[in-house]
């Protein structure tokens, strides 16, 4: 286990350089020059050349990669073109309020998606089924953004109980674990939970359906075993593959809300790259993607780590 667990570590140092990579390379290659964003539109040429220099913007891009890998892995992700300030310091609150948002979104979709998906798979064809996969399929086809602004609607501007932006009060900086606060989140935790919930669902139930048509499963039902026991059964077999799912659901939770953060006004990731995309801010659009790759990187190794642990039937040699 040990020796397993050591080669998957290995295996994910060249993806993270890829990653690294890929992220330098696109920013690197959107339209529009990034010195627009600090100097005025009429500032001298040579007043441009300078700064240009100063962020080391007038080296080869090969360059420009070696020296901002060197920093990354010293945990330096440069400073904002457009603020001045470091990086991880805008960026450190920002994953703080996109990992609290995406724990609640996906402890929502996936307890919907495990509790529809166990129903359908138990008793497929029945009208609980087809409700089931009716509500998944929904999920799953309703843009993040149009239910966003469907809620907002209804529940802020018709109903006015719930508030339709913000992290409350005081803002994420004076957040409190009270009903001012977190009722900031149930509006965008609903939106974002909708996508894995169908998913989660439809998965759920094809595995559930699989495993109650499997012999084994007879097989315990004739030697008497209760309608509990064989429930143990069946989720230790479902386990692995559905955890697998909710393990990519969860990192594209992470990397996925940028239009319903940008509905709510959220103030995570999603809401930062927004306004780095617009500034054409590099350094906070490549440190912010590279965490939330890095992230995604992680948490797939963690992932199958759980998934090896739990099926007996992967090798670990």
């Amino acid at each position: 286990m040990l020796f397993y667990l050591l080669r998957r570590v290995l295996y994910a140092i060249p993806i993270a350089l890829a990653v690294g990579f890929v992220c330098f390379m696109l920013v690197q290659i959107a339209p529009g020059d990034p010195i627009n964003a600090i100097v005025p539109p009429d500032a001298p040429a040579d007043v441009v050349e300078q700064v240009r220099r100063d962020y080391g913007l007038d080296k080869p891009l090969a360059i420009q990669f070696v020296l901002w890998l060197g920093k990354v892995v010293q945990g330096d992700l440069g400073r904002s073109l457009a603020t001045g300030r470091p990086v991880w310091a805008d960026l450190r609150s920002a994953i703080g309020n996109t990992l609290m948002l995406a724990a609640f979104a996906s402890g929502l979709g996936f307890l919907m998606g495990v509790v529809l998906g166990g129903l359908a798979g138990t008793f497929r064809g029945s009208i609980i089924d087809r409700a089931a996969v009716t509500t998944a399929v929904a999920g799953v086809s309703v843009p993040h953004y149009w239910l966003g602004m469907v809620l907002v609607v209804i529940f802020s501007v018709q109903l006015n109980v719930l508030p339709a932006m913000g992290a409350g009060p005081g803002g994420s900086d004076d957040w409190a674990w009270n009903w001012e606060h977190m009722k900031h989140l149930v509006l965008p935790a609903i939106t974002l939970a909708v996508i894995p919930m169908g998913i989660v669902t439809r998965t759920v139930r094809g595995i559930v359906a699989e495993i109650m048509n499997q012999e084994f499963v007879t097989a315990l039902r004739g030697k008497g075993l209760g309608g509990w026991g064989v429930f143990i059964h069946v989720v230790k077999n479902a386990a692995p593959n559905v955890l697998a799912v909710m393990g990519l659901q969860l990192g594209y939770l992470m990397g996925g809300s940028i239009l319903v953060e940008t509905v709510f006004s959220w103030p995570g990731t999603g809401l930062l790259l927004n306004s780095a995309i617009f500034q054409r801010d590099l350094p906070v659009l490549q440190g912010t993607i590279l965490v939330l790759a890095m992230f995604f990187v992680m948490l797939n190794l963690f992932v199958d780590l759980i998934q090896t642990g739990l099926d007996p039937r992967i090798k670990r040699g």
